[in-house]
């Protein structure tokens, strides 16, 4: 028996947290994985907001949300053409301390433009602001990716943001295989 991949590992992480009714954000849409395992998580009561840069990436999430077979028991979605960054002023105030999770799977969109890239500008600030939403006992969990150009360096700058975050507030945690340099690895933030 294996160890899981660092994307089972972030949703087991956030089905421990997240209850039916909740509210959760997947910052990178990419191709709707997240974005479906969280709308089935939350479920018909609770509400998704899934962020991404590029109408392919949402096209692909609503075509996946699309062809669910049980969609009754899926929660609402609202897909937003935005950077992740934008996402406090994307979903209101009125949300803010009250989200249960926050996804990021950052690097490129598969079987996309693989020069479109997050990057560590905005992906600061879309963490940041995460945080702002996130209620006591969420978590945010960061699929890094440093096997591709730009991507060792802003895993290493997302992994100095989690260091720096004030202990008494957040607890941090790596999820990595340290033999393998370039490989995918996971940070994981909950709110004390």
């Amino acid at each position: 028996m294996g160890f899981l991949s660092i994307l089972s590992m972030a949703h087991k992480w956030i089905a421990e947290r997240v209850q039916p009714g909740d509210t959760v954000i997947d910052a990178t849409a990419g191709g709707g994985v997240d974005t479906l395992a969280l709308a089935e998580l939350v479920g018909p009561r609770g509400s998704v907001h899934a962020f991404d840069i590029q109408q392919d990436a949402l096209d692909r999430t609503r075509e996946r949300l699309n062809s669910y077979t049980h969609q009754d028991k899926l929660a609402q979605v609202e897909l937003h053409l935005a950077s992740h960054a934008h996402m406090a002023e994307a979903v209101g105030p009125s949300i803010a301390g009250t989200v249960a999770a926050v996804m990021f799977n950052l690097g490129y969109l598969p079987g996309g433009d693989e020069t479109v890239i997050t990057v560590p500008e905005t992906t600061i600030s879309a963490l940041d602001a995460a945080l702002s939403l996130l209620r006591r006992g969420g978590i945010v969990t960061i699929a890094l990716y440093p096997g591709h150009p730009g991507g060792a360096d802003e895993a290493a700058i997302v992994e100095g943001w989690a260091a720096a975050l004030p202990g008494a507030v957040y607890a941090a945690v790596l999820y990595r295989q340290p033999q393998r340099n370039t490989a995918p690895y996971l940070i994981a933030v909950e709110k004390r």
